[in-house]
């Protein structure tokens, strides 16, 4: 009886002891220790650098400006290969050489390529190219070799006085809105937040409306809306992370590229495997470190999720009208059709290799669904891994004969100019885009569905914040779920593998009972017999 005893204390002091104590070690085990390379990271990104020269001692700005034009003149004087580098980078050109596979070598960009928000800048650039870093480019004819047409002042104005104007193909105010220029170039200096911001935050029409992870509040905003750039946290600049060299800025924006050009990544400044803990650095070899650490999107103010064109054109007691949802957002237009917002969105993820495609203008229609840019990638594909994304969805016209989408005019200055947004009629508006862009239309239109992926990469939550293992080891709520081609532990079902597994687990269950009852039936026998 004694060794009986024995067992049954042994198992009882296993059970109530050892047992809790693994798993409790197991648990902390789980958690991120103290990691000394972040506090390095803080020390090198709280650094601020002084300014080395006083601009407002230059003579050469000493003068009376009269135009934009002149003060670039008055820059390059002293900056004498800077425009030639401007002319080079992407945000100039907005174009970029790419190979694209299936297409060969492209001249793709924002400068041609057609997206589900306005449709596209062609025929529209008096108006979209506000958001260009020059001056003038309204129309085809621009001159992108001209260095004094570069807006030098959009970048680097560190008074925050300096605008662009509505509809005037990127000059600023003039006349007696003009503002001051001689203070203005006397106080210019390296790109600060608002200077990106001021366009990057606007893309689509206004703040957060395209992106959804880019907006005013980002100046503002504390650590648990972004980790990087918040006021209580490191502060960081756009061009920290987008580091610039003679005016090449790294970062590649898929709504408009092809390729990893110069790419800006998280293990830049982190290194691939940034986590003290092992399996969760496991876990980067296949999940961008944005899965986790991006939890939701347009945390601050809301973003425009969808798009209808097939809305617009309606009129209430035979005029254009406007409603608005509870936040004051449009939600229809009669210049626009109908729009959906979201705050606090949990993203999609997919499968992206760094390389996508985009639908042309002079591809044909295919599918109920066009993808406007596709972010190529598999579970196949190992250089492939999952991220977080936007999709953007609209309904726009296409040519229901040509099978091509159509590129819509949309602005101009006056009424009768065949602008949709001046004139609300469809057929001319088509007309002319199409034209514009050399391209036949048959009269007649219809409407389709389109989707548009935009990679997330800011709005980074503190690590407390982050996804934690159910977020996606979960049978019936993983994030993940939709992910293609993968096996994820706690989500991915099988019922073979779950009998046979069950099947397993009975038969070890049984084989202990039977063990166990043996063991003590051969004692009692024993123990009888003597």
């Amino acid at each position: 009886m004694d060794n009986l005893d024995n067992l049954k204390r042994i198992i009882i002091f296993v059970i109530v002891v050892i047992f809790p104590l693994v798993i409790i070690t197991l648990a902390l085990n789980e958690k991120e220790h103290h990691n000394p390379y972040l506090d390095e990271l803080r020390h090198t990104y709280s650094k601020r650098s002084e300014p080395s020269v006083d601009h407002s001692q230059f003579e050469a700005l000493q003068v009376d400006f009269s135009s934009p034009h002149e003060i670039t003149a008055a820059c390059l004087s002293c900056h004498t290969e800077r425009g030639k580098e401007v002319l080079n980078n992407a945000h100039w050109n907005w174009e970029r050489e790419e190979y694209i596979e299936g297409r060969g070598v492209t001249y793709l960009g924002k400068k041609n390529l057609i997206n589900n928000f306005c449709t596209g800048i062609l025929s529209n650039e008096q108006a979209c190219n506000r958001c260009h870093i020059g001056y003038g480019w309204k129309d085809d004819t621009f001159d992108f070799s001209n260095q004094y047409n570069i807006d030098c002042l959009i970048c680097h104005d560190n008074t925050r006085l300096y605008t662009k104007a509505s509809g005037a193909a990127g000059y600023p105010p003039m006349g007696e809105d003009a503002p001051d220029f001689n203070y203005i170039a006397q106080n210019v200096g390296p790109p600060t937040n608002y200077n990106c911001g001021y366009c990057h935050f606007m893309g689509g029409g206004g703040n957060n409306v395209k992106h959804g992870d880019l907006e005013f509040a980002l100046l503002d905003a504390d650590r648990t809306v972004d980790v990087h750039m918040g006021r209580d946290a490191l502060g960081m600049r756009c061009i920290d992370c987008h580091v610039t060299e003679n005016h090449q800025m790294r970062g590649t924006y898929y709504a408009v590229s092809s390729t990893p050009h110069n790419n800006a990544s998280c293990s830049d400044c982190h290194t691939p495997f940034p986590h003290i803990n092992n399996k969760i650095n496991e876990h980067s070899l296949r999940v961008d470190c944005r899965v986790c650490h991006i939890p939701v999107y347009a945390k601050v103010n809301p973003t425009k999720m969808s798009w209808d064109w097939s809305t617009a054109g309606q009129r209430a007691d035979g005029l254009p009208y406007a409603t608005f949802d509870s936040l004051g957002n449009e939600i229809y237009l009669t210049e626009k059709g109908e729009f959906d917002w979201k705050t606090n969105v949990v993203p999609d993820y997919v499968w992206f290799n760094g390389f996508a495609d985009h639908h042309l203008t002079t591809d044909l229609i295919t599918s109920d669904t066009i993808y406007i840019n596709t972010l190529l990638g598999s579970a196949d594909d190992p250089g492939s891994k999952i991220v977080p994304v936007k999709i953007h969805t609209g309904r726009q016209p296409y040519d229901t004969e040509y099978k091509t989408l159509i590129q819509l005019k949309l602005w101009a200055e006056e009424e009768g100019e065949g602008a949709f947004w001046r004139d609300l009629d469809w057929e001319t508006a088509i007309q002319k885009g199409m034209d514009y862009i050399d391209m036949p239309y048959s009269g007649s239109f219809d409407f389709v569905s389109t989707k548009m992926f935009l990679p997330l990469s800011h709005m980074v939550s503190p690590a407390e914040h982050a996804l934690t293992c159910i977020d996606c080891h979960h049978r019936t709520e993983s994030r993940i779920r939709k992910v293609e081609g993968i096996y994820v532990p706690a989500m991915s079902y099988s019922a073979t593998l779950n009998f046979y597994g069950m099947m397993l687990v009975w038969l070890t269950v049984a084989g202990v009972v039977i063990h166990g009852g043996l063991r003590i039936w051969n004692h009692n026998r024993r123990i009888k017999k003597e």
